[in-house]
Order: structure tokens, then sequence, then C-alpha cells
């Protein structure tokens, strides 16, 4: 059985009203400046570049609605050649990016080159700015069309059952997980995701989101782990100007945000008491109000939480209301911690060492018999996100193309333990957080209580030390 993984750039959907961010490039600093100055008038979001390869680099990190370039730079300064090769780079990197090119040496021959190579249209220098704005918030609205397009043929597909990229997820004892995602994606049910930290629950997350009829639209995730109580509701509720000190504008909050989508709240346990009536009301009414404002707000959100805490002593204890358990728990999903699914460690390893290589733009690597054992006999305490960034390691201190077990930094553990003066305090804070998260099986409440820190303190080092 198999089910699909969705892309890095579903996590969080900017708002539908933002303005387009345009990227442009060109050798001529007062052509930037000028540029600039005319586009951010205009209420566009604006970055500049003089080389082709800052521009690559940006495209290859960084979202952008649509980018202006000059087809002529250092190499030469008439042809147009390094632009049109450049074209050829851009499509490789995003083919539904729209790209406007423009050059002070027009002519047809070099206009046609260029659409045919994928720009979707040319302008002349010197420009015409209304020209100029006009295809600029045409492409925009284009090429965020088309993607909209991309993302609902790809959803549809999903709902068609069709030739799907794979969960790595083969062990018998993620069938009963695999299994209800698939009953349970396509409906508007609201799903509490429970395992361990670092099982995978974000992506499964995005898995439900991807399979579900809202797919075309925004899934939202926020760490409820991360927030403090004083910012707590404005980040799930929003805020206008003026509501507190430091309110100098008005601000949409995740709920907004996930309006005809999905709001995935990771560590929903966190919830602050004196919130979880809020958050109940808006799953029972879908009817909110922003910190600061009387007018009453309605989305239309499906909502996926996750926790590693037993959200059932959590309310017994009376730190958790049960009813808005039973709001949030219409289907519950338990990830099953690594060492119980000890058959994916090779595939997973595999395909974090694929990732990681291309990352840090490393030939391609194989994991070597005593590095695949050390990996098979560990203990994971960090789950699969540990898997990853032990592999990430790896990739980083292999000398040469075969993953050896020292290069995993896994080894030895019991030696160094044994060696804590030797250790640095960051390396001593790591070991004892991780034996601690070993000795409660991965609960981070009991760990915290036993290291005495506080869940947010723990949260936060387990971030720092991708644990």
């Amino acid at each position: 059985m198999t089910l699909p993984q969705v892309m890095e750039e579903t996590a969080v959907a900017p708002p539908a009203v933002r303005p387009g961010r345009v990227l442009v490039a060109d050798d001529q600093r007062d052509v930037l400046e000028s540029l600039e100055f005319l586009l951010k008038t205009e209420g566009f979001e604006v970055e500049t570049t003089t080389s082709p390869r800052v521009l690559l680099d940006r495209l290859s990190k960084q979202d952008f609605d649509v980018v202006l370039m000059d087809l002529n730079y250092a190499r030469d300064t008439t042809s147009g050649q390094e632009g049109l090769d450049l074209l050829g780079e851009i499509q490789g990197l995003d083919d539904a990016l729209p790209v406007v090119v423009m050059t002070a040496w027009a002519s047809v021959e070099l206009a046609v080159e260029a659409m045919r190579r994928g720009a979707r249209d040319f302008v002349e220098k010197p420009w015409d700015n209304n020209r100029l704005l006009a295809i600029l918030r045409t492409q925009t609205e284009l090429g965020r069309a088309l993607r909209r397009g991309q993302r609902l043929e790809a959803a549809n597909e999903l709902l068609r059952g069709g030739e799907l990229p794979k969960l790595i997820a083969e062990s018998a004892a993620m069938r009963p997980v695999l299994e209800i995602v698939r009953r349970v994606g396509p409906s508007e049910a609201n799903v509490l995701i429970t395992g361990e930290n670092g099982t995978g629950k974000g992506l499964v997350a995005q898995v439900l989101h991807a399979v579900s009829h809202r797919a075309a639209e925004p899934l939202v995730t926020v760490n409820i782990g991360g927030l403090s109580e004083t910012i707590f509701e404005s980040e799930l509720f929003g805020h206008v100007r003026g509501a507190f000190t430091d309110a100098k504008t008005d601000r949409v909050g995740r709920f907004e945000l996930a309006d005809r989508g999905t709001l995935f709240m990771d560590e929903i346990a966190n919830m602050p008491s004196p919130l979880q009536q809020k958050l109940l009301r808006v799953l029972e009414t879908g009817e909110f109000e922003r910190v600061g404002s009387s007018k009453t707000r309605r989305v239309d959100v499906r909502v996926v939480s996750a926790t590693n805490a037993d959200l059932a002593a959590e309310v017994e204890e009376g730190r958790f209301r049960r009813d808005l358990l039973f709001r949030l728990n219409t289907v519950e999903v338990r990830l099953p911690p690594l060492r119980e699914r000890r058959e994916d460690i090779p595939r997973l390893a595999r395909h974090f060492l694929a990732e990681h290589c291309r990352r840090y733009r490393k030939p391609p690597h194989e994991i070597g018999k005593d590095a695949m054992k050390a990996l098979l006999d560990h203990g994971w305490p960090g789950n699969v996100r540990e898997l990853s960034h032990v592999v990430e390691r790896a990739v980083l201190m292999a000398d040469g193309e075969v993953v050896k077990a020292p290069d995993l930094g896994i080894t030895g553990e019991a030696a160094r333990a044994a060696r804590l003066d030797e250790m640095t305090l960051e390396d001593a804070e790591r070991l004892l957080i991780r034996k601690a998260l070993e000795r409660y099986a991965g609960n981070v409440s009991e760990g915290a209580k036993a290291l005495g820190l506080s869940r947010s303190a723990l949260y936060r080092r387990l971030e720092k030390y991708g644990l």
C-alpha cells in the first residue's frame, strides 16, 4: 500500500491577497534602482541582483511570482546569448515560474528565441512603465493560476489513485497507519496524530491534507509548543492595530490563513487552559474574533492536531478539556516509534542519504555494512528525525563515497558517557536529554520533569540538538 509524500512547498501558504514578489536581474545598477522604485511604488515586493548566478541561487531557495531579467550580462553586451542560456536553467528549476525578459538590443529574432526558450513576454529598453506594470501584473496572476491548477491536478490524481510517490512505510507496524490515512484522508473529519517526538506526525498531516478535497487550498502549520501564552491568541486568531502595545498593524491569524484548507496544530497538549474554550468554540461554530476586535469572523477549516502526550491522562489531571479532546479526536492515528519499525530503517536511511547528498552537492554516497548495522542496532530515541540528522552528519563527515559507522556519530556512546568531565557543556546536555528520552520512551513531559525543565524549554533544546 502506498500514500503520497507532500512536497515541502505546501507547508504554509501565504495570504491570497499578498502582492506579487518580483526578482529583477540586470547588470546595470541604475536600471535596478529605477525598476525597484517603480515596482515598490506599485505595491510589488522586489529583490534585485546583477548576477545570473545569484539569480539562480535565490530561485533555488525562495519563492517568487515573476522574474524580470536582462538578456545581456558580462559575457557579452549585445547577443542576448547569456540570458537565453539562463532561461533554460530557470526552466529547469521551476517551469511554472513566469519570466519576462528585457534588453536594449531588441530584435524580432531575439524575442522569438526568448519566447521559444520559455519567456512569457518581452520588454524593450527603455521601457514603457504602464506596459511593464501591466505585463508583470498579468504574469503574476497567470503564474499563480498555473500553480493552483497544478496543485488541483495533483490532488485529483491522488484521489483517482494514480501512480503516487511512495511514503517510506512498509513495515507491519505502519500498515494500520496507512490504512487509517487512506480511509480518513478524503473526509472532513478532524484527526489527532499521536506518537513520540520525531516519528513523522507532520508528514502524516501533510499526507492527510494532500489526499483531501482541500488539497488545492492552504495547509497552515502552527507549533503550539513553541508559542508563549502572551502571543498565543494573536497567533491563532490574529489581532487588530492597537490591540496591545506592539500591535502596530492588523494581523491575520492562522485560522484565517487556513480558511477552506487545513490547519495543523502540532503539540496540542501545550495549549493553555484559558484558550482551550476559545479553540472549542471555533471548532464547533467556525467563528472567532481577532484580539482587540468585536467583529465576528467565520472560517471553514479542517483541523489536524498532533501530540506526544497522553491526552486522556491530561484530561484526568484537569489540564485538558474533555469536550475539546472529543472535537479534535474524531479519528486517532498512532505513529509507532522507529524502534518498532526497524524494517523501514534501511530505506529511510538511503532516502535521507540521497536527500542530503543533493542538499550539500555531494556525489551519490552509499551506506557501508558496518554503518547499516550501527543504524539497525541504535535505539533511536529521536526516531525518524534523529535518523535524518545522523545521516546528514555522515554525509558531511564521510571521507569518500561510502558512509562508515564512525561517520554516523552514534557509536561508543557509553564510552563517551563515562567521560563526562571531558565533554563540552552542549555535548553533556545533549547526552543527558537523549538518556532521559530513552528512559521515558520519548515522553517529553516525563523527560522534562526528570531533567528539571519545562516542556517548552525541553522542546527548544530538542530542536537545537536535532533530537
